[in-house]
């Protein structure tokens, strides 16, 4: 994503934030016209598409440095959708998932073929075709996996439009 891009969702998120947010609140709910309002407030040119704006800061970049620093220790905001073109910040506790340094690693040969290792890109989709090609979900969850459908999209009530980037069928030994 470009800095120009970057600097204007960021902009228009910060100032979205800022005008619904009093000190010690834990969630701050919005809804799309919102970002409208902002862009115009700031004069930004309005992205052509709005939801890019929410789905950048919710997974390719951090919230802007000024939201940050609302965060007690221990908490972190995120943006959640609640319905149709609603939205909330919402404080939650810090979560990350990291390695358990007392499991053995399992070394698994890289099955990528060249070709698509030389052409794939450092995004969810190029991630997404080493663990197919590499068969990591048979592997690790003991099934034969087939991969049933890329980018789902659709919508789930309370919630708003969600994607999903990839969907599996499996099977175990016993034919379930």
């Amino acid at each position: 994503m470009t800095t120009k891009k970057r600097n204007r969702y960021s902009a228009i998120i910060e100032k979205i934030f800022f005008s619904k947010y009093t000190k010690g609140d834990g969630e701050v709910t919005f809804e799309r016209e919102d970002l409208e309002r902002a862009a115009k407030a700031l004069r930004i040119e309005l992205p052509k598409n709005l939801g890019d704006v929410i789905y950048s800061i919710r997974y390719r970049t951090e919230l802007p440095k000024r939201i940050l620093k609302t965060q007690p220790e221990g908490k972190e905001w995120i943006i959640e959708g609640r319905g149709r073109s609603l939205y909330c910040f919402r404080l939650v506790t810090e979560n990350r998932i990291v390695p358990n340094e007392q499991l053995a690693a399992i070394k698994v040969p890289d099955a990528t073929p060249e070709i698509i290792s030389c052409y794939a890109l450092s995004d969810e989709q190029a991630l997404l075709a080493k663990v197919r090609y590499n068969r990591l979900l048979d592997v690790f969850l003991g099934l034969a996996t087939y991969s049933l459908q890329n980018h789902l999209r659709t919508t789930v009530r309370d919630l708003g439009q969600v994607e999903i980037d990839e969907i599996y069928v499996g099977i175990d030994k016993r034919g379930a």
